[in-house]
């Protein structure tokens, strides 16, 4: 296991070191300036803006509030008119989402060594960090010292996040198809919020109630429709211990737990089932945090990954089902020729296609830049089989 990164600064004219904590990787920051309740806004704005990092030392709901001063300056900036290229307007839009996180990710939080935060009026966060980043680090029996401070720097903007999840997880996703019962997703596992995809799930009619694969599980959302809808036996798979241990506890809170079965893995079991269900990120696009693995797939390797074995995991007569937002295309990033010669090449034929349209706030949020794609935008679910030697001749 890799050491922690650790950050270093001075303080009060001493050299000051602790582990430095950032979900999306970003490294640590090469200048720290210390910040309290004294310090205004537009400095911290500034510094900020060249890469100096605060870290503050005040009251905790002072932070709260500077961090919404910084984020009300990002936005009063000067915005450029969007390309009428939409791929264009894509990229741009994506580099702004990360110039903003960088700017507000420079507001930094002590944690101590028990993930307690430091500071008047702080809130209890020692749950949401244990999820996030497991048990706080200890010293050996023997007394050694750790490979890096106990102690940890974290961004408020991260650590609001962690207590947002953790509220998320608490609360649960109350999710229609499966009669109103929640769905409690864990730090780093992306929510079932879209409903639409899920409704898809639940509707489309089944092949088989004997087994069922469910690829990428994440929340095991998919994966309990398809037990609460009668099929005996469901395969769960994922590759993320958090999706894992997230699918687990939801599938034993719903009471199906005896009928899936969830195991790691990459893509597809072993063996043959008569359906199979994947629900793969639906833009070919980088990643920058953990839970945007389930938004971005760079070069469709998830979605090309499960149409390429899919032909040979499915039992006779069989049916995939594919759940996919042509999102993508309308952003010209993956034209819809693509799919289509994909399923051909991957040796698979359409057996039918269910659509919805989306009911998330943004499909209707005019002043979004990507509306135009947004607003077209429809969530298919395809159904498809083995291709029949008479339709390889065919094609």
């Amino acid at each position: 296991m890799n050491s922690p990164p650790v950050v270093e600064w001075t303080e009060a004219d001493e050299a000051r070191s602790a582990r430095w904590r950032s979900e999306n990787g970003a490294p640590p920051p090469r200048r720290i300036v210390i910040a309290d309740d004294r310090t205004k806004a537009d400095d911290a704005y500034k510094l900020a803006c060249e890469g100096t990092a605060l870290l503050w030392r005040g009251d905790f709901h002072n932070a709260r509030q500077l961090l919404t001063a910084l984020a009300r300056r990002i936005d009063r900036r000067p915005r450029k008119t969007p390309p009428a290229d939409v791929t264009q307007a894509f990229h741009l839009h994506r580099a702004a989402q990360n110039q903003r996180a960088r700017i507000l990710g420079m507001l930094l939080i002590p944690l101590d060594a028990a993930y307690e935060v430091p500071l008047h009026r702080a809130p209890d966060v020692r749950e949401a960090c244990t999820r996030a980043y497991g048990p706080p680090a200890k010293e050996s029996a023997a007394g050694a010292e750790l490979s890096a401070p106990a102690a940890s720097l974290v961004s408020l903007r991260e650590l609001l996040g962690l207590i947002g999840a953790n509220e998320w997880r608490r609360k649960g996703v109350e999710i229609p198809a499966l009669g109103g019962d929640r769905i409690h997703p864990h730090y780093g596992v992306f929510s079932p919020a879209r409903g639409e995809y899920v409704d898809l799930v639940a509707e489309a009619p089944l092949p088989s109630q004997d087994l069922a694969f469910d690829i990428g599980t994440g929340t095991g959302v998919l994966a309990s429709v398809l037990a609460r809808r009668g099929i005996r036996r469901v395969v769960a798979t994922d590759q993320d211990p958090r999706a894992l241990a997230c699918a687990r506890e939801n599938t034993e809170r719903l009471g199906v737990a005896g009928q899936v079965e969830v195991v790691e893995a990459d893509l597809f079991p072993s063996g043959r089932a008569p359906l199979i269900v994947c629900n793969p990120p639906w833009v070919p696009a980088k990643p920058t945090s953990p839970v945007e693995h389930a938004v971005y797939d760079p070069g469709n390797r998830m979605l090309h990954g499960f149409l390429n074995g899919l032909a040979d995991h499915l039992a006779p007569g069989g049916e995939g089902w594919l759940i996919l937002s042509d999102l993508a295309e309308h952003l010209g990033l993956r034209p819809h020729a693509e799919l289509v010669d994909a399923f051909a090449r991957s040796g698979l034929t359409v057996l039918d296609r269910l659509d919805i349209t989306p009911r998330h706030p943004r499909a209707r949020d005019t002043s979004d830049p990507l509306h135009v794609a947004r607003a077209a935008e429809v969530t298919s679910l395809w159904r498809l089989g083995a291709a029949t030697s008479a339709d390889k001749r065919a094609d």
